[in-house]
């Protein structure tokens, strides 16, 4: 028993020296690029540590572990868009972003489209029909529409290729027994991030974990918020969970120039999607 105590701490040791390693490297890097800025383009090197800050600083948890993570980490992505975001934070006064919401924060048309599609769920049995898909993989996406975009599945759900006015990316993220994500950084927030769990939970090992705010989908089913916090989703428990993936345009004034953007966005990524799922099976038809 002492030594396979042993074997385990030596283990966890070299994970984490792997780990700063790899933040000492990254962190040399942006120093170094961040000195090469300054020195030909000094403000626009001052606006980005500045905006870098402010993004950061939003999330609840401020220790060093999160700067780390977001200036050296997978949040570097994140932060090189904070001049895109910062302008969003803008585009959308005077709704000031919550961070973390409930549905009545958002105005009653987002509400109704929002309520509508877990309606739809339910009558189409969605989580029965996935399960044939899912149940053998330890991740699974499937989308029915994409940043507006509708996409063909082998689960056909006719009411999610409607068009929408606010939403814009409807899938369903499927985590099998004792499969949980790292912590990460969304990178955008033209879009708030809407999660559903469909299937009832039967104790307090599903949760989703935002900063100081760690929410069990046996509690509450719903979760809206902005997923350019650092945020882990967990399913430690030994049956799957299923949960609505849905994004939708932040409230503003202006809905169409949003709308807009959103669409500009999914030119762009289009052909780099898989980055951000490459840990996920994504069901195509």
């Amino acid at each position: 028993m002492i030594q396979c105590d042993g074997s385990s701490g030596r283990r966890s040791i070299a994970i984490n020296l792997i780990k700063m390693k790899k933040h000492v490297k990254n962190a040399a890097i942006v120093v170094l690029f961040l000195a090469v800025l300054g020195y030909f383009l000094p403000y626009v090197c001052a606006a980005f540590i500045l905006l870098g800050l402010y993004d950061v600083l939003r999330n609840t948890r401020r220790d060093s572990s999160v700067l780390l993570q977001y200036f050296t980490g997978n949040g570097v992505l994140t932060w090189a868009l904070s001049p895109f975001n910062t302008v969003m934070d803008i585009l959308t006064l005077p709704y000031l972003n919550k961070g973390i919401y409930t549905l009545s924060d958002l105005p009653k048309a987002y509400q109704d489209e929002i309520r509508s599609l877990i309606d739809t769920a339910y009558q189409q049995k969605l989580v029965e029909r996935l399960e044939p898909h899912t149940k053998d993989k330890p991740r699974t996406m499937i989308f029915f529409k994409w940043y507006g975009s509708n996409i063909n599945t082998p689960v056909d759900v006719p009411e999610y290729h409607c068009p929408y006015k606010y939403i814009r990316t409807i899938g369903v993220s499927v985590f099998n027994r004792r499969e949980s994500t790292s912590r990460h950084f969304g990178p955008m927030r033209a879009t708030l991030r809407v999660l559903y769990n469909l299937n009832d939970m039967e104790d307090n090992s599903a949760y989703i974990e935002v900063g100081k705010v760690k929410q069990y989908w046996r509690e509450e089913k719903l979760f809206i918020f902005d997923d350019t916090l650092l945020h882990q989703s967990f399913n430690e428990s030994d049956k799957a969970r299923y949960c609505l993936f849905v994004d939708i345009l932040r409230p503003s004034l202006i809905p169409p120039l949003m709308s807009g953007i959103v669409t500009v966005i999914r030119t762009f990524l289009k052909s780099v999607n898989f980055i951000f799922y490459k840990n996920w099976e994504v069901i195509k038809s």
